[in-house]
């Protein structure tokens, strides 16, 4: 069985902690893992299809759309105080820092940033936020090809080649401790609603051992040493049943835009 943090590995510095983390973790179940790397832009799919997954993130939409479903093991649970001590996070929607934005409005008639049609912080979170806009679509001039990654989008706006992102929050928060040379170049002008965050899931059921490591890690000081690097308090137990509001939301949105063009130009990946 594999073990991965692709998803929150932001930087080299992060995914060696992550790697660390999780081996830790696994050598404490007592379960043979390998913990594999799969960097981008090596699809996160294919990493989803597995079917030797032990302890794998996986972006909560997918989760939710999922038949059959993989079986949950761990949410991590961000250390900031926003968190609430919870295991759910939003997207934060940037611009750059010397841009004259000062709302997400203000974007309205640029360029738009998104990671991959499947994500919910990096698209669908930020489809369901401006379909609350006080605009008329298009509200873009262009949704450019997708940025892939956290980091992608990030470096989007950083460049210029696009005029607001939706940024994962927790990978955002990861992003301003391991890259801060990007995230010092960004101001956040708006956040969309909280959602599950992304979970730990596995292919097969029966590694109780291996969750409860995770559940644990927060008490064993050198994995909280870890955690403390990777901006984590604990990891958290998820229910299945709390994913399916990312599936609902993903079929309104869908639906909407379909019939009301978000951008001028829409690069095809995009068609929901």
């Amino acid at each position: 069985m594999i073990a991965n943090a692709r998803m929150y590995a932001v930087s080299p510095e992060a995914a060696g902690r992550w790697r660390a983390l999780l081996t830790a973790i696994v050598a404490a179940s007592g379960i043979s893992v390998d913990v594999i790397e799969h960097p981008a832009p090596a699809p996160l799919e294919d990493l989803w299809r597995r079917t030797d997954q032990g302890a794998v993130f996986m972006c909560g939409l997918p989760f939710s759309r999922s038949v059959p479903q993989p079986v949950l093991m761990a949410a991590p649970v961000p250390s900031p105080a926003e968190y609430g001590g919870e295991p759910r996070y939003w997207s934060e929607l940037v611009v750059r820092r010397d841009s004259g934005y000062r709302s997400v409005s203000d974007t309205f008639g640029g360029r738009l940033a998104l990671t991959v049609p499947g994500s919910q912080s990096g698209c669908v979170a930020a489809l369901s936020f401006f379909m609350s806009a006080e605009r008329e679509p298009p509200l873009f001039a262009e949704v450019i090809a997708p940025t892939v990654t956290p980091l992608g989008a990030l470096s989007a706006v950083v460049r210029g080649d696009a005029d607001i992102a939706p940024i994962d929050s927790y990978a955002f928060a990861l992003l301003g401790r391991y890259r801060p040379d990007l995230a010092e170049q960004v101001r956040i002008v708006g956040r969309t609603t909280p959602t599950p965050i992304p979970p730990l899931v596995a292919s097969q059921a029966g590694l109780e051992a291996l969750q409860s490591a995770f559940l644990e890690a927060h008490r064993i000081a050198p994995m909280r040493a870890l955690m403390h690097d990777l901006l984590l308090q604990r990891f958290a137990r998820p229910a299945a049943a709390s994913y399916q509001v990312l599936e609902e939301r993903f079929e309104v949105a869908a639906r909407y835009w379909a019939l009301h063009p978000l951008a001028k130009v829409v690069d095809p990946a995009f068609v929901l």
